[in-house]
C-alpha cells in the first residue's frame, strides 16, 4: 500500500483530560522496527491509568493503546523475522535493554530500562504505529482482527497471573472483565472451577460469567460456597486484597494482576496466616506471549468484543470505567 504522510491519532495532552484527535506525521521505522497499519486496538484498564496520570513519568502528549493488531507495511533494514503484508500483534512490552541484572537473569518483564507500548512509546490509538519487530507476536490465523486484540494484554498478562496462581482447582477471578472472561475459558478447558466476583449487584456481569462456565458468580463483597485454592485480582481496587485472602483456603494464593491498584487497607493477620501468600505480576516476557498465543491457537478462545471507531475512544474508555462492557472494547481506525 501507499503510506500517507500523515495520520489521525487519539492523543492525551495532560492528566485527567479527554483524548483529542490529532493529525500527525506517520512515523518512520528504525532499523529494528516495523511500520504497521493498525487494524484494531483493544481498550485496556491500563489505558485508564494513563488517562488519569496514575503511572510515573508520563510524558505528554501520549498516544495510548497496547493491544494492537496490525499489518506490516514497511520494515527497517535490520528486520528479519517479519515481512511486509504479514499480520502481527504488538503487546505492552515494547523493548528491553538486555543488559540490566533482571534481563541477564531472564526476567525481561522487570527490565530497568524497558519501554512500554502506549505509555512510554506511542501506542495503537492511531492509524499507524511503529514497533520493535523483535517484540511483535504472531497471531493465530483464525482470530479476526478485533477478536485478536484483547489477547495481547488481557490474555497475555492475564495468563501470566493465571500461571502464578498455581495448579489449584478452585480459582476466583475478581473483576470479570476482558482478562477474566478469557481466563475463565482457559480454566474451564483445563477442568478448573471458576468463581467470578463482580461489582456488588452487577447481575449482568454475573450472568455473563455463568454463560462462560463459572460455577459461582457473585459480588466482590460475598464469599463463595467453598474456599478457593487461589484468586486473581484484576480490578484496581486495593480493598479486594483482604476480601480475596478471606476467600482462599490455608496455603492458598492471591495474585494481583494490575499495573496500578488503589491503596490496600490494613487487615487482620489472621487473613494472611495459615501460609496464605500474596504475589503480583509485572508486565510480561516474550516467552509469555509466544506460550499464550500457542495456547490460544489450540483452545480457540471466543473473545467477547464491542467494536467501536477510533474516534470513539473516549466513549470506549468511559464505558470501561463504568463497568458497562461485556468483555472488551476494540477500536478500529478508519482506513487511511
Amino acid at each position: 500500500m501507499t503510506v500517507p504522510a500523515s495520520m489521525t491519532a487519539m492523543r492525551l495532552k495532560g492528566p485527567g483530560r479527554a483524548l483529542e484527535p490529532d493529525v500527525v506525521a506517520v512515523p518512520q521505522p528504525s532499523p529494528t522496527e516495523v511500520l504497521l497499519e493498525v487494524l484494531a486496538c483493544g481498550v485496556c484498564r491500563t489505558d485508564l491509568h494513563v488517562l488519569d496520570g496514575e503511572l510515573p513519568e508520563l510524558r505528554y502528549p501520549v498516544t495510548p493503546g497496547h493491544e494492537i493488531v496490525g499489518r506490516v507495511v514497511a520494515v527497517g533494514n535490520a528486520v528479519t523475522n517479519v515481512k511486509v503484508g504479514e499480520r502481527v500483534g504488538v503487546p505492552w512490552l515494547a523493548h528491553t535493554c538486555g543488559t540490566c541484572e533482571p534481563c541477564r537473569r531472564g526476567l525481561e518483564n522487570l527490565c530497568e530500562r524497558a519501554a512500554f507500548t502506549g505509555y512510554t512509546v506511542p501506542g495503537g490509538y492511531a492509524q499507524f504505529v511503529t514497533a520493535d519487530a523483535r517484540y511483535c507476536l504472531a497471531i493465530p490465523a483464525h482470530y479476526a482482527d478485533a477478536a485478536a486484540a484483547p489477547l495481547l494484554c488481557a490474555g497475555l498478562i492475564g495468563y501470566r497471573a493465571y500461571r502464578a496462581a498455581g495448579e489449584g482447582r478452585r480459582l476466583g477471578l475478581y473483576g470479570f472483565g476482558a482478562a477474566a472472561h478469557l481466563l475463565a475459558q482457559v480454566a474451564r478447558a483445563e477442568q478448573r472451577s471458576v468463581y467470578a466476583f463482580t461489582r456488588p449487584g452487577d447481575r449482568v456481569g454475573q450472568a455473563f460469567a455463568r454463560r462462560l462456565g463459572a460455577v459461582w458468580a457473585g459480588g466482590s463483597d460475598e464469599l463463595p460456597d467453598e474456599p478457593l485454592d487461589a484468586a486473581i485480582i484484576f480490578a484496581a481496587v486495593g480493598s479486594l486484597l483482604p476480601a480475596a485472602l478471606g476467600a482462599v483456603r490455608p496455603g492458598g494464593r492471591v495474585v494481583c494482576a494490575g499495573i496500578h491498584m488503589s491503596d490496600i487497607p490494613s487487615f487482620p493477620y489472621r487473613l494472611l496466616w495459615g501460609e496464605r501468600s500474596v504475589a503480583s505480576v509485572a508486565n510480561l516476557t516474550r516467552d509469555d506471549g509466544r506460550d499464550f498465543m500457542r495456547l490460544a491457537a489450540t483452545l480457540k478462545l471466543e473473545p467477547s468484543v464491542e467494536v467501536m471507531p477510533l474516534t470513539a475512544a473516549n466513549d470506549a474508555l468511559a464505558r470501561l470505567r463504568g463497568g458497562k462492557l461485556e468483555g472488551a472494547a476494540v477500536l478500529v481506525p478508519e482506513r487511511a
